[in-house]
């Protein structure tokens, strides 16, 4: 028996060894397992966390550059149904394209009181209030020559109407659009004038600065008119000139072509910056290059302006003037472009009622900076005036 269990016993020592040898190594085994996985997940782990930084700034910057994107399009799909709605706006309601031309709200300098000119350096100036129609008053300054600055001081309006039958000549001036006869430009080409020995007689039309009324271009015409009226019923003898600016040249040509049309001419005409028509100004105005390739751009914008009973058309005009024609033009003009004022001259220079006048143009290089309205910089201008108007002098005396 005892040779039979001691192999037992061996065999289960054998066994006993060998288990627990084998679990040994298996624990050993599971242990180093655990140890890498452990030392995988903390190698992954450490770029895991900026990695997940950099994917949140991404996805932040993303979408800031989305909302970006969206208020970006908003604006643009804004601008671009403004920009479509303009044309049906002012084709339904011509009386916008009028105010355009005019101008006539835009009041600059605003805080002048026309009733003042002395506030604007004009010491020898009177304003007067004229009545072209009923409902109808219309502000005018009257400014004596330079020569009469101290003989006008503390003088009324009836001593001022006196002056003009004097000797020296008198140059109505008709200003363009927007601003009042108070506005700088024309302030200095008052001064201007006056220092050269001539009258100086101004007005705001009805609409205008403070003259009361509607603004339309018949009724511009007739304020002119009465003016004008008003002027030779006081001058005598003198010479009276007409002197239009932009806009004031579509009033000038139609208060000279009435004049000449009922025999009463003025001794001349000068026009500063003029334009052919309305339409073809309004077709080179700068406001217009936006639209000015826009589909049916003369119907949206230019027959709305005709259907307003606006034409100041200078190029029919000038064909039934006959008086003597002076045009002054900058070629660096940015409001009204040169060609226009060249293209005027080039109709009037070989029509008919002028076989008898004068037709002068002169152009002012665009080195000289003069654009739209400062032509009475030029110290050419005395010169250019006295040649035109045929004298080496206006009258000097009282």
């Amino acid at each position: 028996m005892r040779k039979r269990t001691e192999p037992v016993a061996l065999e289960h020592e054998r066994c006993a060894a060998s288990g627990s040898s084998s679990s040994g190594s298996a624990a050993a085994a599971l242990d180093a397992d655990c140890r890498l996985k452990q030392n995988l997940r903390l190698a992954g782990k450490a770029p895991a966390e900026p990695r997940c930084a950099a994917d949140a700034g991404m996805k932040r910057a993303l979408g800031r550059r989305k909302g970006l994107w969206f208020r970006l399009r908003k604006i643009l799909l804004c601008v671009l149904g403004l920009y479509v709605a303009i044309p049906f706006l002012i084709k339904l309601c011509p009386g916008i394209q009028a105010k355009l031309i005019f101008l006539n709200f835009v009041r600059v300098p605003y805080f002048i009181d026309l009733k003042k000119p002395q506030d604007q350096g004009l010491n020898h100036t009177c304003n007067y209030y004229l009545q072209p129609e009923e409902d109808v008053t219309i502000g005018v300054w009257h400014t004596v020559p330079a020569v009469w600055w101290k003989d006008a001081q503390g003088k009324d309006q009836m001593w001022y109407e006196d002056a003009l039958a004097t000797s020296h000549p008198i140059i109505l001036y008709l200003h363009g659009n927007a601003g009042t006869r108070g506005g700088d430009h024309r302030v200095e080409l008052y001064k201007v004038l006056s220092s050269l020995g001539y009258h100086v007689v101004t007005f705001d039309y009805r609409g205008w600065g403070d003259s009361v009324g509607t603004p339309s271009e018949r009724g511009m015409t007739y304020d002119a008119l009465h003016v004008f009226d008003w002027i030779k019923a006081r001058s005598g003898d003198n010479p009276v000139y007409i002197w239009g600016h932009s806009l004031g040249t579509g009033v000038a040509t139609n208060l000279v072509r009435r004049l000449c049309e009922r025999e009463t001419p003025p001794d001349a005409l000068i026009l500063e910056s003029p334009f052919t028509n309305i339409r073809e100004e309004a077709k080179s105005h700068p406001f217009s290059v936006i639209y000015r390739y826009f589909p049916g751009f003369d119907w949206f914008f230019l027959d709305p302006i005709t259907s307003s009973g606006i034409k100041f058309a200078n190029d029919e005009n000038v064909k039934h003037i006959s008086c003597s024609l002076l045009i002054l033009h900058a070629e660096d003009d940015p409001v009204v472009p040169f060609q226009l004022g060249r293209k005027l001259y080039n109709i009037a220079a070989p029509s008919r009622s002028f076989r008898d006048f004068k037709v002068q143009f002169i152009p002012f290089h665009s080195d000289l900076g003069y654009r739209h309205k400062y032509i009475y910089k030029s110290p050419e201008l005395p010169r250019i005036l006295r040649e035109f108007l045929g004298k080496s002098e206006p009258g000097r005396q009282h």
